[in-house]
């Protein structure tokens, strides 16, 4: 449920309606992990889909109501205007891997390539990176890395109310260690195959071991 929490932290909202309807909702283009999600909370709900026109992608999303959930969420930091009020829910330990992979599928990148391309000695990089409109959020899931030996990453400010934590090479790795080698096994573990893979390529190119 941590890495359900995550994703809801990037990609959720809570609506409520003129009857006074309470509903907790995710939208996002990817249906299949939404389908994992639905079954991974054991709900039966109907993923609804939306055609955008133009080049934009389908939306697909999951709507639940329940003024308790969204009681709960609420509990945690999650308001309806969530987005520049958002805050690191208190997380235990053993599962805040699975809440920062949750927030990384949702609002995070993961990028290689070659960098310092001025320079003779080129070097070929993987970055990671996280964002958010809140600064705290991401000052926040910044803080609680640290406790695992990560030594870098820098909050930035890239446009207006929005805000950027990215990561060098080395966090990176350590990023990709901590979300999917770390609890719980991987095969039982929700995650973006696609944001995977690129961490993986990269490790097979640099001949890394996990």
């Amino acid at each position: 449920m941590a890495y359900v929490l995550g994703f809801f932290a990037a990609d959720g909202y809570i609506t409520v309606n003129k009857r006074g309807g309470q509903f907790w909702c995710i939208q996002i283009t990817d249906k299949k992990i939404l389908e994992q999600i639905r079954e991974a909370i054991q709900s039966d709900h109907k993923i609804s889909v939306r055609v955008r026109s133009g080049n934009e992608s389908t939306l697909y999303r999951l709507q639940i109501g329940s003024i308790e959930m969204c009681e709960n969420l609420r509990r945690l930091g999650f308001s309806e205007r969530k987005t520049k009020s958002l805050v690191v829910p208190n997380v235990p330990e053993k599962y805040f891997s699975d809440f920062v992979r949750g927030y990384f599928d949702g609002d995070g990148n993961v990028w290689t390539g070659i960098i310092h391309k001025q320079r003779k000695t080129r070097n070929f990089a993987i970055q990671a990176s996280f964002t958010s409109c809140s600064k705290v959020f991401l000052e926040s899931i910044l803080e609680r890395l640290a406790m695992y030996n990560f030594d870098g990453g820098s909050v930035y400010k890239i446009k207006e109310n929005c805000y950027r934590l990215q990561f060098g090479t080395c966090d990176t790795l350590k990023l990709y260690n901590f979300m999917y080698n770390h609890g719980s096994h991987l095969e039982d573990s929700l995650f973006l195959e696609r944001k995977r893979e690129v961490f993986e390529r990269y490790g097979k190119l640099r001949n890394l071991r996990w």
